[in-house]
């Protein structure tokens, strides 16, 4: 099994430190055939379930939980709150330019997450709201940046034209720029209700997700991994999936904990969280780009292809695609065992919402 599912879930303090994000590793892992993505078991993984079999197996207070509206409801705070943080001022175009990328939409997972683990640990929305917004500003930058030409060079994005093809791309780079500044202004500052600590904390994990020990880190491996003869090893691509897109889950999570004043343990536990729901939403991300069109995703289907990267489904395969999902899914779920269930329901269907979302 790739090195993320080989790590302990042990919550030991002493043993915790094994499940240390591998952007503190100077260099990625080795290739490794692809025929090791799989559990150390003999036992061959089951099929990925359909959602209602999932549901057979969650507690009664977490089935009765409205997710719908949860997400509906938080989604509406976030974007009420994204709003009155850019302003439409001089100069003009550039506040323009961040604000048809930050408001076009988009599921609002990430400040769900940060808001749902500050909740979960006994913090409140208020609280959470601007780690909230600093994240999904954060990851705004990053689709910004990602679907430029000298990226991905992506015509659209939640069903929109990009904002290098609706502003250029001098004027999409710099509300990219504007955007990850104005990430750390907007949590520094608009969390004066929270213990200096709480937030020097907050802000450490946004900046190290972010950086060359996140983000970067996942864009730079991807960028020297695509188009290369040889494939690319299981390994590998879990390296990039998990500092390109598990990294800024796990922040808003991990945030969230900590702004909601949880210990250390459950700080951890959560950060083990978002690891796997992190890496399965790429793995999901992968297997819908394989088999959907662009109309139903809202972007371009079949970029992977045809520029040529490894993806899950390119390396092992849909259905080992599918099953590794569903042991992610699996190993998310396990490691909210223990925190009150209907505190945690949100983050169980958000797990849930990753694997079987559509698009």
């Amino acid at each position: 099994m790739a090195s993320f599912l080989r790590i302990s879930f042990s919550i030991n303090p002493t043993v915790s430190r094994n499940f240390l994000p591998p952007s503190r590793s100077a260099q990625p892992p080795p290739t490794t055939d692809a025929n090791t993505l799989c559990r150390s078991s003999p036992a061959k993984a089951p099929t990925f379930q359909p959602a209602a079999e999932i549901n057979a197996s969650i507690p009664t207070a977490q089935l009765k939980f409205d997710f719908k509206s949860y997400m509906l409801s938080k989604a509406a705070v976030v974007n009420q709150a994204l709003d009155l943080a850019v302003p439409l001022v001089y100069p003009d175009r550039i506040n323009e330019a961040m604000r048809y990328s930050l408001l076009a939409g988009g599921k609002r997972i990430r400040p769900a997450l940060c808001i749902a683990a500050c909740e979960l640990v006994g913090g409140e929305e208020k609280l959470a709201l601007p780690a909230a917004c600093a994240v999904e500003m954060i990851h705004t930058m990053s689709l910004i940046h990602d679907d430029l030409p000298c990226m991905d060079n992506d015509d659209f994005r939640r069903g929109k034209l990009t904002s290098h093809r609706m502003f250029g791309e001098s004027i999409a780079i710099l509300a990219g720029d504007a955007l990850l500044a104005l990430a750390f202004h907007h949590l520094s500052h608009s969390s004066c209700s929270i213990s200096p600590a709480l937030v020097v904390r907050a802000v450490a994990e946004l900046a190290r997700c972010t950086g060359v020990q996140g983000l970067v880190a996942g864009q730079i491996v991807d960028l020297e991994s695509t188009g290369v003869e040889k494939l690319v090893g299981v390994e590998t691509l879990e390296y990039i999936h998990v500092h390109k897109t598990a990294v800024l889950l796990e922040a808003a999570v991990v945030m969230g904990a900590i702004i909601g004043g949880g210990v250390e343990e459950e700080v951890e536990r959560l950060r083990r969280y978002a690891r796997c729901i992190g890496l399965l939403f790429q793995v999901v991300d992968d297997i819908l780009d394989a088999t959907k069109s662009s109309e139903e995703l809202g972007k371009t289907a079949g970029k992977d292809l045809a520029s040529d990267k490894t993806t899950y489904p390119k390396l092992v395969g849909l259905e080992r695609s599918r099953e590794f999902a569903e042991e992610l899914l699996r190993d998310a779920r396990l490691q909210l065992e223990g925190f009150d269930a209907a505190k945690a329901a949100p983050l169980v269907c958000l797990a849930n919402y990753i694997a079987y979302r559509q698009k």
